[in-house]
């Protein structure tokens, strides 16, 4: 596909989002599928299925330090639409994001959704996944582990599963952090697989210090919540010496070489196991 996408927007796929010079503008677009079964559990309540389809995609925003204009929604009919239309009107109070339009259609099988979210830069340069040097820290807003323990509370039909079913976009957070970083991403399919994608798009190493990643889970699960994903924290590299704009826990650092490589705690991880989500 990088053959085809030539337009400079397009960041070579490289980023979470297309970043379009229009009229003087940037313009911020991003485009999420969920699956059923994949993204949320079948018999899910199509409220909070909705929600996190919106989240999802405007967490991509967030990272951009973006504000959210508008959707384009393509839903897949299911009769659930009653429910779906209270999660998604819900979703799109809170982020300001306008529905614009989009498709529905019919069909049978898992259920699947599609969104594109379109933001405004609130910055310009509009940050990268790409900018991180050598000698500056990385950076994690929240905890991670909270929607692991919340997608098994879900299951168990016990216990707190928000995390999982709604999760949070740091818009605020990613507009008051665009003017500072040097690379932000958010941190959807793991902390780990994320990382070492900012480390090669940006062509440094990124070493991790796994006991000073924030937990919103067990401490015995420390290792999982590094590869379990759907937290949707943002992730960011900063000078040494910089103070973030927003909360955020310092985790690691980057460094020369070897370029797009991950460390942590000194050592490359476990080649056995993936290191995020993947599609297969």
């Amino acid at each position: 596909m990088r053959a085809l996408a030539a337009h400079p927007a397009a960041r070579n796929l490289d980023d979470d989002t297309a970043v379009l010079e229009v009229g003087g503008e940037a313009l911020v677009l991003t485009h999420d599928m969920m699956i059923e079964g994949t993204h949320f559990l079948p018999g899910q309540d199509p409220a909070d299925v909705a929600w996190k389809l919106v989240a999802t995609n405007i967490s991509d925003l967030a990272a951009k330090g973006a504000e959210p204009v508008g959707v384009l929604l393509g839903y897949q009919l299911n009769g659930g639409e009653d429910r779906f239309l209270a999660g998604l009107g819900q979703a799109l109070e809170h982020y300001g994001a306008a529905l614009l339009g989009g498709d529905t259609v019919g069909g049978t099988g898992p259920q699947a959704l599609g969104l594109t979210a379109i933001g405004r830069a609130t910055h310009r340069p509009v940050p990268s996944r790409g900018g991180a040097r050598a000698g500056d820290r990385l950076w994690v807003t929240g905890a991670l582990g909270g929607a692991m323990i919340g997608c098994e509370a879900l299951r168990a039909g016990s216990g707190d599963s928000s995390a999982y079913r709604r999760p949070q976009a740091r818009l605020a957070e990613g507009i008051a952090l665009a003017p500072q970083v040097t690379a932000m991403m958010d941190i959807s399919d793991g902390l780990l697989l994320d990382a070492s994608r900012m480390a090669r798009a940006s062509g440094v190493c990124l070493t991790i210090d796994s006991a000073a990643v924030p937990l919103a889970c067990p401490e015995s699960r420390r290792a999982e919540a590094l590869r379990w994903g759907d937290d949707y924290e943002l992730l960011f590299t900063l000078p040494p010496g910089v103070t973030p704009a927003a909360a955020a826990t310092c985790i690691g650092a980057a460094t020369s070489g070897p370029a797009g490589g991950l460390l942590v705690d000194g050592k490359a991880p476990d080649s056995s196991e993936n290191l995020g989500f993947v599609h297969r």
